[in-house]
Parts: C-alpha cells; sequence; structure tokens
C-alpha cells in the first residue's frame, strides 16, 4: 500500500458521511475546507453520494487523483446509510491506492457542536429510539465521556440530566426537543435552543448541522497527523446494536 504524503504536507482528505438522512460530502485540504455539499434527506444516498463527490471536486478545482485520503463516518446511524458510504470511501481508496479513517458519527456530531465539557450527541436509531454518547470538546480534541449507547428517550433523561450544564447536539436531539425542554422545566434548567456557545449554566440545543462531513474531515486529518490511518479493508461500521433483520434471525 502506498504510504502517505510527508507530515509537512497537508494531505488533501474527501470525507463521506451517510450516517445520517441527508448526509454530506466535503473536501478539505488539512483542517481547511475546500468544498462541502449536503445530500437530500428525502432520497437514498445510493442516488445522490457519488453525483455529490463529484461536484465538491469541482468546486474545489481538484480531481479525484489528487486525493491523499479518504474518511468516513463509520456509526453509528442508518444501517443502509453507513455501508453505502463505507463502500464508496472503500471503492475509491482502493482504485487510488490510498488509505482511510474511520471517523465516530457521534464523535463528528459533538465536534459540529463546538466547544463544551460535556456534549451529548443524539442520532435517530428508528422506533423513537436514539443513539447516544457524551462527549468534552476542546479546541484539538475532543474525548468521549463514555460508551455509544442505543437507548429510548426516557432512559436518555435518566442517564444525562443529572448534569446541569449541557449541551444536546444532533438530529436526535431535535427530534427529542419536547421531552428536553419539558425535562429541563421540571429540573427548573433553562435550555436554549439554537445558541452557538455554551451558557454558563443551563442546557443548550445546539443549531443542526447540514454538513457534517467538515466535521469528519477535520476529525480525519486529526488522526492523519496522529498516523492513525489504516487500509480500505480495515474501514468498518460501528452499528452499536443489531439490523432489524439481525434481531429477528436471533428472536
Amino acid at each position: 500500500m502506498k504510504e502517505l504524503v510527508s507530515l509537512a504536507t497537508e494531505p488533501v482528505i474527501l470525507a463521506i458521511e451517510t450516517g445520517t438522512r441527508a448526509g454530506s460530502v466535503a473536501l478539505a485540504r488539512g483542517e481547511e475546507i475546500l468544498a462541502a455539499r449536503p445530500g437530500d434527506a428525502s432520497s437514498s444516498h445510493s442516488q445522490d453520494l457519488i453525483e455529490n463527490i463529484d461536484v465538491v471536486l469541482q468546486e474545489s478545482g481538484v480531481e479525484l487523483s489528487a486525493v491523499d485520503l479518504f474518511a468516513a463516518a463509520i456509526g453509528p446511524g442508518s444501517f443502509t446509510g453507513l455501508r453505502i458510504g463505507l463502500a464508496t470511501a472503500k471503492s475509491l481508496a482502493v482504485s487510488l491506492d490510498r488509505r482511510c479513517v474511520g471517523v465516530s458519527t457521534l464523535g463528528a456530531v459533538s465536534h459540529a457542536a463546538g466547544v463544551g465539557e460535556r456534549i451529548v450527541a443524539l442520532l435517530p436509531a428508528g422506533r423513537g429510539e436514539v443513539f447516544a454518547q457524551m462527549f468534552a470538546v476542546r479546541e484539538d480534541a475532543i474525548e468521549p465521556l463514555d460508551e455509544p449507547a442505543h437507548i429510548s428517550p426516557q432512559a436518555l433523561v435518566v442517564k444525562y440530566s443529572r448534569y446541569p450544564r449541557l449541551t444536546w447536539a444532533g438530529e436526535g436531539a431535535h427530534t427529542q426537543v419536547d421531552l428536553l425542554r419539558t425535562e429541563a422545566r421540571a429540573k427548573g434548567i433553562e435550555l436554549t435552543v439554537g445558541a452557538q456557545e455554551q451558557n454558563k449554566n443551563g442546557w443548550r440545543l445546539a443549531p443542526p448541522a447540514s454538513r457534517l462531513a467538515e466535521d469528519v474531515a477535520r476529525l480525519a486529518f486529526r488522526e492523519w497527523r496522529k498516523g492513525n490511518v489504516i487500509d480500505p479493508g480495515e474501514l468498518r461500521a460501528n452499528y452499536v446494536r443489531a439490523s432489524d433483520a439481525e434481531i429477528k434471525i436471533h428472536a
């Protein structure tokens, strides 16, 4: 497998995020985003992913052959979406003899929410449930504070509502905003919706992030700097829970 460019050179990174409903694609040089494009939540990733990759390449004036590193959100998230995104990243990396970085979708959600000592990243998990994980986000790093979990909204508030200062982030948080508002009111906590930064006290619901692939790219760059890159065949999804089909087989 061909080695990456010198560490003195910032790599061109193509980032793919297909774990959320719309998904997105971004092209970056190091931490600088050259172009990004959100997907269409009303259509399958299989219908617009390649087109969106072409668009960001054209907008940035970069040939696909100039991409040094492929980054992909590995989940949790949509089972079908993740498979499409990972298969695409792997295929492109193999064809160009490049390497990859896998990025937690929940980690990218927390990064998109901005700096905070406790950020709970949430994604819809189907049947009204959510994927959840808490992170500490600093300017130069994100730190997971617990393990990703597949839980009910009721279990969610039991797990995290003891913290009086908290940021909620991601699609799952916005789908549960009424529950979060009710819980905050019951505990005498102010919930601020859409604020860019965390207040000194209270809960914040971070704005939606429509181009999460930008955060996947930036987090992948950090991993690249640490030497944490893998061969395409090692890029695997983290579904957190079994698929419905697997559940039925073992029922």
